[in-house]
């Protein structure tokens, strides 16, 4: 795969469906936290995301990711992290201002992915806030129809643990210290996909 790549696999939509989740993330991001630190956990052999997105200090996470790999943007810190295996998120506690998953959610089996909401809650800030998307429980058949057209990565949709709407997502979330009242969820692409923003307290 090409170090310019936004996902494993290919499909053609690919590129565009990373814009458009980057735009929904940077609009749930408080402009004030921009001075601070990022995390963005599954970000990808390229980290996308964190290449367009304006802050002090951006660190990435991913099972794919090469730090040393040529063609990356310059003042990104990148590990590789597996996320079945690790005992925890490799930060002190209180050190991010945000944290951002963007389709990353749905490929992490729900008993970790608890334990992996609950150690983003612990390297949070108080006040620091948690920005996650997600495609909307109701679009499995069509992501299917758009992986055998070519148009998403198969790759990424074969790995899909789960599906997700806005009531599930609470359900999980009420397993974790985030308070659910500090929780906002949301919908967009014509609701196919799902958004959520956490606040530390």
């Amino acid at each position: 795969m090409g170090g310019s790549s936004v996902t494993r696999g290919h499909g053609v939509l690919e590129p565009l469906l990373a814009k458009l989740r980057a735009k929904k993330a940077n609009a749930l991001i408080p402009e004030l936290a921009r001075a601070g630190r990022i995390l963005d956990v599954g970000c990808g052999s390229f980290p996308f995301f964190l290449s367009g997105t304006r802050f002090s200090e951006k660190f990435g996470l991913d099972k794919m990711v090469d730090p040393a790999a040529p063609g990356l943007p310059a003042g990104l810190q990148l590990r590789q992290f597996e996320v079945y295996e690790a005992p925890a998120l490799p930060f002190a506690d209180n050190f991010f201002d945000v944290v951002t998953m963007l389709a990353v959610f749905e490929h992490i089996r729900v008993d970790r992915l608890t334990w992996l909401i609950t150690e983003i809650h612990r390297v949070l800030k108080p006040g620091g806030v948690y920005v996650m998307t997600t495609p909307s429980g109701w679009t499995g058949p069509i992501l299917t129809g758009l992986k055998i057209a070519g148009l998403v990565s198969k790759e990424e949709i074969d790995e899909h643990e789960d599906s997700y709407s806005a009531k599930k997502v609470r359900a999980i979330m009420a397993h974790t210290p985030f308070q659910p009242a500090n929780v906002r969820i949301g919908y967009f692409e014509l609701g196919m996909n799902l958004w959520m923003q956490a606040r530390k307290a």
